[in-house]
């Protein structure tokens, strides 16, 4: 199967982990910013190592430590969000959801509202020059910032809604952070402020907790995608519910071995959704921290898929998934 060919849809993709290398050192010497004197050397900050994977989330997030040196500032922000898109179409990516915390790029004066808009602005420069390119902007509330800053966020967002954009928008909402110690039904109130204002939602779920986590983002958060869902497995019952009501898992297998959402040796989860008959999307998570990309992705599910004999179409499961996008223009 020739891969590249493959018209993809991506629905989770973070701008922070997502930054091309390059781009980011550029914006580091540029900003006086640079914490190392050589491009390989800020490689190894920005990309998770040998011996880092599968070492836990909170080792895998703290990747996304220097890249936020730099999108504190709007340009910056513009620049990075057109050049993920860029590197998404190069990719034949099609439908781009990028996803993205506005309040952690505020602590240089930006508002969050700045914040947003500056993701919108590059997202709208490249589908300017990508024929065919589709965008949109799901925002995140961190775990750790509580549900009433998660409130805030979620009118923020409503506030740049596709609705009032004629191009890119914001188009759902989503919580990330750690997981452990910050159950969904914690920000019931922020996701009730997101569906009343007309976004989609996901939640990350099930990737460094229990199956419980997953059951919370679906019946009390209302979640109709479960970003990784890793820990679903355990769970046949809640295996069946996503199947019966579509509940699309966002697969991120690379970063699913990093994080250790996944254990090495294991065979990831991905195999159990599809014969479930749950709808997926192939994902990337972050394209830098986890040295991926989308062919790479569906190049990996490929050979998953050819290995236990499953004849599963590739080009058919992005099809499926562009079902699931929030983008409605």
């Amino acid at each position: 199967m020739d891969i590249q060919s493959i018209e993809k849809v991506e629905l989770h993709q973070h701008v922070d982990g997502s930054i091309p290398v390059g781009l980011t050192w550029d914006l580091m010497r540029k900003n006086n910013l640079a914490p190392v004197d050589s491009l390989e050397e800020m490689r190894k900050l920005l990309v998770v190592q040998d011996e880092d994977a599968g070492e836990g989330l909170l080792v895998y997030l703290k990747k996304f430590h220097y890249p936020l040196w730099v999108t504190q500032f709007y340009d910056n922000l513009l620049q990075v969000a057109y050049a993920i898109a860029k590197e998404a179409y190069a990719n034949n990516v099609k439908l781009l959801e990028l996803r993205y915390s506005p309040t952690i790029h505020t602590y240089a004066g930006l508002t969050p509202r700045q914040a947003i808009v500056a993701v919108l602005s590059g997202l709208n420069k490249a589908e300017a020059e990508c024929p065919g390119l589709e965008t949109g902007l799901i925002i995140i509330a961190m775990r750790h910032m509580g549900g009433h800053i998660a409130k805030i966020v979620a009118r923020q967002a409503i506030a740049e809604s596709q609705v009032l954009h004629r191009r890119a928008g914001v188009i759902g909402f989503d919580i990330a952070g750690a997981e452990r110690g910050n159950p969904p039904r914690l920000f019931k109130g922020a996701y009730t402020i997101a569906r009343k204002g007309g976004l989609g939602l996901t939640a990350h779920a099930g990737e460094d907790d229990g199956p419980r986590v997953i059951w919370e983002a679906i019946d009390e958060l209302g979640c109709t995608r479960i970003g990784h869902g890793c820990s679903s497995i355990d769970d046949p019952e809640l295996l069946r519910r996503m199947a019966k009501d579509k509940i699309l898992v966002e697969v991120c297998q690379t970063s699913n071995y990093q994080t250790g959402a996944v254990k090495k040796g294991q065979v990831h989860p991905v195999l159990k959704f599809l014969e479930y008959g749950i709808p997926i999307a192939i994902c990337t998570d972050n394209t830098t921290v986890s040295n991926t990309n989308q062919n790479k992705e569906n190049a990996l599910l490929q050979a998953s898929l050819t290995a236990v004999g499953y004849d599963n179409d590739i080009a058919e499961i992005h099809r499926l998934a562009k079902a699931h996008t929030f983008i409605s223009r």
